[in-house]
Formats: structure tokens, C-alpha cells, sequence
């Protein structure tokens, strides 16, 4: 049974100005999982990835129904690659599975998050 679902959309040029000012926002927002595979990226792709990241955990705050706050921060959700490039979440305090999908354009990232708790 769905839970909640979440979408996000983001800018990846004002990303790309955030981490660019303050570079302390990757730890923010970034598990150290997250914070390794992003460091073996570069260009386009890190500022893809970071953004997709940022949005998808706004994404799933959304589908919890609370935001990111207190009952979720960006530490408690981590989004893995699989072996075939899929986002995975891989740790996260719902009780139930989190299902994630990310997509660009050359300017901007949309992530969607549904929440599904056990029959």
C-alpha cells in the first residue's frame, strides 16, 4: 500500500552556485556513501548528481509528509547507485520500502519518491 509520494524539481546551476560558495554543503547533504561516489565524479555529472541527490531527498521528506526538519535530514536518507547506474535507497527511517526515480535535462533535475508500507 502507497504511504506518500514526493516530487522535487530542481535547478542545477543554483547547485552548482551552492557548492561552489559554500563547499561544506556536500557534507550537508551527502552521506559519506554518497560523498565517495560523488567524489569520483567531475563536470556536469558531479553537479547532476549532487543536485539529484539534494532533490530526491527533498523528495522523500515530501512523502513522509513532514519536509526536511527534525523527523527527517538529509543524513537519514542514503540514495546508492546499483550496479546498472539505478538509484537505490539504501538507508532511510520509514519502515517500508522507498521507491526513487531521478532525471535531467541540461538545466534541471526531477526526482519523485513513493513511500510503500506492507499489506
Amino acid at each position: 500500500m502507497i504511504y506518500g509520494t514526493g516530487i522535487d524539481i530542481t535547478d542545477l546551476a543554483r547547485v552548482k552556485d551552492v557548492v561552489a560558495r559554500q563547499p561544506l554543503f556536500l557534507n550537508k547533504v551527502l552521506t559519506a556513501g554518497e560523498l565517495q561516489a560523488y567524489q569520483r565524479l567531475s563536470g556536469q555529472r558531479a553537479v547532476e548528481y549532487i543536485a539529484g541527490r539534494w532533490s530526491a531527498k527533498e523528495s522523500y521528506s515530501k512523502a513522509m509528509g513532514t519536509g526536511i526538519g527534525a523527523a527527517v535530514g538529509f543524513q537519514d536518507v542514503e540514495i546508492l547507485d546499483n550496479a546498472a547506474g539505478q538509484p537505490i535507497v539504501v538507508r532511510h527511517p520509514f519502515g517500508g520500502v522507498a521507491h526513487v526515480s531521478i532525471s535531467h535535462t541540461a538545466t534541471l533535475v526531477m526526482t519523485q519518491v513513493i513511500l510503500e508500507r506492507g499489506n
